[in-house]
């Protein structure tokens, strides 16, 4: 990265293409002194002495945003950044936190440009409310995460990754991202990408806070890449209630040109999503049976489909008292992972559920019953199952009492080294999210 005036940064050279630069924007000095930051609380919180941020702030823009980090840094204090909420839990317990920064005052529209298939938002926007703006203009941002409904923000979402179903064709946000606008730890601004779709230069710091849980800095605005909003959509639902048949019913329809755009199995069915306009629809459901082992395959009405998406979208997420695992392997280690999960639940008051993206080999793991230590246990030997499978495992949610008895993350993936590297890069006083990710960093 090269460093520009006022303390503002831009990953990965000029925009490729020749493509024009986005238009420079006032920033912040990079450490304004405390204080400096015109920044009030939330509704309903004191406020402190005069020179000090208070715990909790809700800047109203971007340069706010950056005096607050880069005051915070200045006083050492820790910071957590909070969106909706949803997703707090994910990865280790963050250790006690000197400043929440709460991102809902980042919500406006900042551009759209339909014909270029493309907006720019401040991350604070929840995803709904970008859908409704969108749809007008028969439009849609292509992802669609459990707490989706919840009030889950844009900006959340590119830290935890998360996406729903439909990732099987459009990927997760960090893929629909085409430029950003990111503070750091200590309150440098730093530009990447751009704000048009040929435009690919900086990817590199999206990928970064894809995924990072707030632990690297705070996504401020996203350029997006948006998608045409479907004619119709209809689910097909194939009853398969053993992993081996659900892999190999998502092969053959991943083999054949039905061109879903989400295959998941429940447990009891494989549920398979079509989108496009009317006529594509309606044929590939008549096709469908066709396909062999899809014989017994029914389109579903819409009112059967809306609830099988949306019982899975709730098991996926879990509810107080559960614990949810979400984990990441090839999809062909689906069935052995599954008789390892009966295995260990068997006999015991612990009851699991395990739901996937089998076509993406993309599972999620549901404990309830028994008590903290039984899914402790469960917890750490199933996930010693995935990585010796090669895979990877996030605790999105845990019972109460798990995290004295169990680490939040297994051993360290090899690429550790390169992640703690790019931490003292990035926050060298561990500020953002302290302990998110421990023991790795």
């Amino acid at each position: 990265m090269t460093e520009e005036p006022q303390g503002t940064v831009r990953a990965s050279g000029p925009p490729a293409d020749g493509a024009p630069e986005p238009a420079p924007e006032p920033a912040p000095s990079a450490a304004p002194a405390p204080g400096a930051a015109q920044l009030r609380p939330p509704a309903g919180e004191s406020g402190t002495a005069a020179g000090e941020l208070p715990s909790r702030v809700r800047p109203p823009g971007l340069a706010e945003a950056a005096d607050a980090l880069a005051t915070a840094a200045h006083e050492r204090r820790t910071v957590l950044f909070e969106g909706a909420g949803t997703a707090l839990e994910w990865g280790a317990p963050v250790a006690e936190t000197g400043l929440v920064l709460e991102t809902s005052g980042l919500d406006r529209m900042i551009s759209h440009a339909p014909e270029d298939w493309t907006v720019g938002v401040e991350a604070g926007m929840p995803l709904t409310r970008l859908q409704e703006v969108l749809a007008p203009a028969g439009q849609w941002l292509p992802v669609e995460p459990p707490t989706g409904g919840d009030g889950a923000t844009l900006g959340g979402l590119l830290a935890c990754g998360d996406a729903g179903p439909c990732r099987l064709k459009y990927g997760s946000l960090g893929d629909l991202v085409i430029g950003a606008t990111l503070v750091l730890a200590d309150g440098t601004v730093a530009r990447t990408g751009g704000d048009v779709i040929k435009n690919v230069a900086g990817y590199d710091l999206v990928k970064l806070m894809a995924g990072s849980l707030g632990a690297f800095g705070l996504a401020v605005r996203l350029n997006l890449r948006v998608h045409p909003l479907p004619e119709a959509t209809a689910t097909l639902a194939l009853p398969v209630d053993d992993a081996e048949g659900a892999l190999t019913a998502a092969r053959a329809v991943m083999r054949s040109p039905l061109e879903p755009v989400a295959v998941e199995w429940d447990g009891q069915r494989l549920l398979i999503r079509f989108q496009g306009t009317a006529e594509s629809v309606a044929e590939r459901g008549r096709l469908a049976p066709d396909v062999p082992g899809l014989a017994a395959a029914r389109v579903l009405g819409e009112d059967a489909a809306r609830a099988a998406w949306q019982r899975l979208s709730r098991l996926v997420r879990g509810e107080d008292g559960e614990t949810v695992l979400r984990a990441g392997t090839h999809p062909a280690r689906l069935p052995a992972l599954l008789r390892r999960l009966n295995e260990l639940t068997t006999g015991g008051a612990v009851e699991a559920e395990l739901v996937s993206g089998v076509a993406q080999g993309l599972h999620t793991v549901v404990l309830r019953g028994g008590d903290a230590a039984e899914h402790a246990a469960c917890l750490t030997a199933w996930r010693e199952s995935v990585y010796g499978a090669g895979g990877s495992v996030t605790l999105r949610r845990r019972r109460e009492g798990v995290d004295a008895l169990a680490a939040a993350w297994g051993p360290a993936p090899p690429a550790v080294a390169v992640l703690r590297s790019l931490k003292r890069q990035f926050d060298p006083d561990d500020l953002c999210a302290p302990g998110r990710f421990a023991p790795w960093f």
